[in-house]
Formats: structure tokens, sequence, C-alpha cells
């Protein structure tokens, strides 16, 4: 799957604002997860997991709670997508 970093960080902003029913340029790319309204620990995680299905990827653990914006999420799925041998 060929993807670019800016597909990946639109994509991921889409479910991070659909997760948190926030309008889709309501979030920036840098803007910290954790920090959003509506945001707590199980919507990230529900985040994630929606992120790893629509990518067919599993991220590390330790990746996933070093994350804190969607850059960083995006940065984690390219790096995932790139060591996949599909």
């Amino acid at each position: 799957m060929s993807v670019s970093q800016e597909q990946i960080v639109a994509t991921v902003t889409g479910i991070v604002t659909e997760e948190l029913g926030l309008g889709a340029d309501s979030v920036a790319p840098s803007a910290d997860l954790r920090s959003l309204q509506g945001a707590d620990s199980v919507k990230v995680l529900r985040m994630i997991a929606r992120i790893e299905r629509h990518y067919d990827v599993e991220l590390d653990d330790e990746d996933v709670f070093g994350l804190s914006s969607i850059n960083d999420v995006a940065l984690v799925v390219t790096g995932a997508l790139a060591l996949d041998p599909a």
C-alpha cells in the first residue's frame, strides 16, 4: 500500500474528529490528542484501533503510549507500513 504522509495525516485527522465529534478543520495535525475536547484514554485507544484496522497494521504499545499528536500517529503508521512486507 503506497500512501503519502499527507494522506495518512488526513485519514488520521478524519478518524480523530469523527471519534470526538469535532469539525474536520478544527484539529491541527500538531494538536495534542489528549487535550482535545472530548478526548480521554478510552477514545484515544479506540482511535488507534480504528487507524490500525484502516491501514491493516499493528502499532507497538510503546509507540502508541508515546504519541501526542496526529503528526506523531502518522509517523508511526508510516513506519509500520514501511515494515509491512506486503
